[in-house]
C-alpha cells in the first residue's frame, strides 16, 4: 500500500496516556450504531474498494449514492474508523451487494479455537503475544523533507472476531494513507511482521522483538505516490516507540526545531547502528 509523497505540514501535540476506550452498550432494536469488529471492517474495506476499481466510480459518487458525508466514507476505508452497522447497510443498499460475510457457526468456532492466530501469521496464542499489544509513536524518515522525520501512532490490538494481533495506524497527517491490517509473530525468525494487504497490494514493516524497554526496530516497505498515477517502491528504517515513553509526543513531520526531534532521530540511528536492519549499496 502507499505512503504517500508527501507527510504533510505541520505538526501536532498529543498526550497519549492509555488505549482507545471501546464502545458501550448496544442501542435500538436492530443496534444500528454497533461497531463492528477490526476483522470484519478490514473486510468490508477491501469488498468496497473492489466494487469502486469495478465500477470506475468515486468514492464521493459512492458517499452522494449512501448519503454519507465523504468524510466519513473516507475514515472507515482508510481505517481510522470502525464501520458501524448503519454505514454498512446504507452502503450495501448503494452498491446492491453484501458487505458482510456470513460464517458458520462451526467456522467461526474453529478459526477462534483457544484465540489462536491462523497458521500463515505464525499460530500464536493470545497470552503469547498480548505484551506486544499496546499504543506506539511510530517514527520513520520523512518522505516529503530529508532533513524531518516522521511520526504518527500505531496501536497493536488483538481482535477477537480475526483471532490475531490487528494494527491500526493513527493521527496521521495524510489521512488518506493511514494503513491497517494483520501482524505475523513466526517463531522462526524472531521478528515481528505488520502487514497491510489491499486486494494484493502488499505495505510490509519488519521489526524486531520489543527490546527490555518496548521498542522496536527495523524496515518499512512501501510505494511512494509521485506525480499522477506513478508508484515507486522505496524503504526505509522504521522504529516503534511505546507511547508511554513520550506523554506529549509531536507528531507529523518534525524537524530539528521541534520537541522530540533528537531522541526520534537517536531511535532511528539505532537501526543501522546496533544493526537491527541493513540497507546495501546499489
Amino acid at each position: 500500500m502507499c505512503d504517500g509523497k508527501v507527510d504533510s505540514c505541520g505538526f501536532v501535540m498529543l498526550c497519549l496516556s492509555g488505549r482507545i476506550a471501546g464502545i458501550g452498550g448496544e442501542g435500538g432494536a436492530l443496534a444500528l450504531d454497533k461497531e463492528l469488529s477490526e476483522g470484519q471492517s478490514r473486510q468490508i474495506a477491501a469488498t468496497i474498494r473492489e466494487e469502486l476499481a469495478r465500477r470506475r466510480i468515486s468514492r464521493q459518487q459512492l458517499a452522494e449514492k449512501a448519503k454519507l458525508s465523504i468524510s466519513t466514507l473516507e475514515k472507515v476505508l482508510g481505517g481510522s474508523r470502525p464501520f458501524t452497522l448503519a454505514t454498512t447497510i446504507r452502503l450495501e443498499e448503494a452498491l446492491g451487494v453484501p458487505l458482510r460475510k456470513k460464517q458458520s457457526a462451526s467456522e467461526d468456532d474453529s478459526h477462534r479455537k483457544n484465540g489462536v492466530a491462523p497458521d500463515v501469521l505464525g499460530a500464536y496464542s493470545h497470552r503469547a503475544v498480548a505484551w506486544i499489544e499496546g499504543v506506539y509513536i511510530t517514527v520513520r524518515p520523512s518522505f516529503g523533507d530529508k532533513n524531518a522525520i516522521y511520526a504518527y501512532r500505531t496501536e497493536i490490538i488483538w481482535d477477537d472476531a480475526a483471532s490475531c494481533l490487528v494494527f491500526r495506524e493513527g493521527e496521521r497527517m495524510d489521512v488518506a494513507f493511514t494503513q491497517f491490517g494483520e501482524v505475523a509473530v513466526p517463531h522462526q525468525s524472531g521478528h515481528i511482521y505488520l502487514v497491510t494487504n489491499r486486494a494484493g497490494q502488499h505495505r510490509l514493516i519488519t521489526v524486531s522483538r520489543p527490546t527490555i524497554t518496548g521498542e522496536m526496530y527495523g524496515i518499512l516497505t512501501t510505494l511512494l505516490a509521485g506525480r499522477g498515477s506513478l508508484l515507486t517502491p522505496i524503504a526505509a528504517p522504521i522504529a516503534l516507540l511505546p507511547a508511554k515513553a513520550f506523554p506529549n509526543a509531536v507528531l507529523g513531520r518534525v524537524t530539528s526545531s521541534h520537541e522530540n526531534y533528537a531522541a526520534y532521530q537517536q531511535h532511528l540511528k539505532r537501526v543501522t547502528d546496533e544493526p537491527f536492519a541493513l540497507f546495501l549499496p546499489g
